[in-house]
């Protein structure tokens, strides 16, 4: 017969379960990053494409490592005191749901429309979602903001983002 579980003593120390979640996060990023078949780097790039995820799992694993140990040895979370917000009042489900609604739209339009378009409804409905109502500006930043970041990545930093319509155009 199996001694029954202290539930109290789970709940003094819940933050070893923030631990599980880092150590599991870094052994699935080094896992993966071991078993790439791709070979190391080239003479341009002497690190290979393996060095940030090595890096970042390891890193995962030395915080979960420091956390339990931290937490064993009687550490504690401090309570959000919540200085800006208000506690008692329960979330605002409905802006919740309209900025879900939003991201899944966006990750929809980008291959049918592209990402400035897409990009441009996803920062005009964050902002309509978070309250703001000002139509002749919200869409024009928005806007702005997409194209900003399209051109950045796209021609700046090389990493391909669908163009869609304005493809040719900008």
């Amino acid at each position: 017969m199996s001694a029954p579980i202290d539930r109290t003593w789970l709940k003094d120390h819940s933050e070893l379960g923030i631990s599980a979640f880092l150590f599991a996060a870094g052994a699935l990023v080094l896992g993966n990053t071991l078993l790439e078949t791709r070979g190391g780097g080239s003479s341009s790039d002497p690190l290979g494409p393996h060095a940030v995820p090595l890096g970042v799992g390891m890193l995962l694993l030395l915080l979960a490592v420091l956390l339990t140990l931290d937490v064993l040895r009687g550490g504690k979370g401090e309570a959000e005191s919540g200085d800006d917000i208000d506690l008692t009042h329960p979330s605002d489900k409905r802006t919740v749901l309209m900025l879900a609604g939003v991201l899944v739209a966006t990750a929809v339009l980008i291959p049918l429309i592209g990402w400035p378009l897409a990009g441009m409804a996803l920062f005009w409905g964050a902002t309509y979602s978070l309250g703001s109502r000002e139509i002749p500006r919200d869409p024009l930043i928005a806007a702005g903001v997409s194209l900003v970041t399209w051109f950045v990545f796209d021609t700046l930093l090389g990493v391909d983002l669908p163009g869609g319509p304005l493809m040719g155009l900008i």
